[in-house]
């Protein structure tokens, strides 16, 4: 072989980077969230019925639907393949009480999606979490729906509703765990949700910085309130919050000292809005606020390259 043809064999390949291609795709990623969405769907099936199944049906369908939408209507290929829109569904159905009725929670998919997602760019654009808007929404819409808990286990039009624990604070430690409380769809039992964060850290979709932070921040600040912080923990939306919806990629920082500032943030909000607020809940608007304050604690906790130069004060 002579000089010229060992030149060509090694020739270099000039291309912008990323140079290193991985296997991780969107599409997987939210596959994986499904999955670990599944064991909280199971428990409030057994707890709420078939209407907790059709209810997240519904929203996860009508959310892929105003995706198709947004996308033809953009003359974009559609997006609905990459799974994201039928995750938001599904987690905006567990923010939802069993009893809510249908059209209600396909406006909430439409301001999840349409108004949250699509209308800033589509994903990986969006300011906040959809769900979590969705949700806000419709409570502030539809108070009364959003706000009728049907006790566990009871079922059809005569259904019983009542308090949830975070209102009544008579529920056990045993039944906030296994799921025989009222509340949403996705926050009732802690045992599903913990099941699906350790599936999620095991697959390694998510980091459990968010989440620790976020819970730990909970059960000191409830401790130091002389609250019942394990109490505080179980009842209402702070694990699903935190495994679910704290954890997203697009809305929360992307720094390891991010997403415990963000965890933090999320927790002492929650606390405030809990303890000193005419509001039972807090983990939404404690989210949403620290969606919008994510590029801030991303500036802040930035990383320097190696041999990088901090930048000059413009004078």
């Amino acid at each position: 072989m002579d000089f010229f043809d060992l030149e060509n064999t090694f020739k270099l390949t000039v291309s912008p980077s990323p140079h290193i291609k991985s296997p991780v795709t969107t599409q997987r990623i939210m596959l994986h969230v499904l999955i670990a969405l599944c064991p909280a769907l199971g428990f409030a099936v057994w707890v709420f019925g078939l209407r907790a199944l059709v209810l997240t049906a519904v929203c996860a369908l009508s959310a892929v639907m105003w995706e198709h939408f947004c996308c033809k209507l953009r003359k974009r290929e559609s997006t609905v393949y990459d799974l994201s829109a039928a995750v938001t569904g599904v987690i905006l159905a567990f923010n939802l009480p069993a009893t809510l009725p249908l059209w209600e929670a396909v406006i909430g998919t439409f301001i999840a999606i349409v108004i949250v997602k699509q209308m800033f760019g589509g994903l990986g654009q969006n300011f906040a979490n959809p769900a979590i808007v969705g949700r806000i929404v419709l409570m502030l819409s539809f108070t009364a729906d959003m706000t009728r808990w049907v006790l566990p286990f009871e079922r059809g039009a005569d259904a019983v509703s009542g308090a949830t624990p975070l209102v009544s604070r008579s529920a056990s430690y045993a039944d906030l765990f296994f799921g025989r409380v009222g509340g949403c769809l996705g926050e009732v039992s802690a045992l599903a949700l913990l099941i699906g964060f350790v599936y999620l850290l095991i697959m390694r979709v998510i980091t459990p910085h968010n989440t620790l932070a976020f819970v730990g921040t909970v059960f000191v600040f409830a401790f130091l309130a002389g609250k019942d912080p394990v109490f505080e923990i179980l009842a209402g939306g702070v694990m699903l919050g935190a495994v679910f919806m704290a954890t997203d990629y697009v809305t929360s920082p992307q720094t390891a000292w991010g997403k415990i500032i963000f965890g933090v943030g999320c927790g002492i909000i929650t606390c405030v809005i809990r303890f000193c607020a005419n509001y039972a809940e807090g983990v939404s608007f404690s989210i949403l606020i620290m969606n919008i304050l994510t590029p801030y604690i991303d500036r802040l906790t930035e990383t320097r390259p190696f041999g990088g130069k901090a930048k000059e004060a413009k004078s």
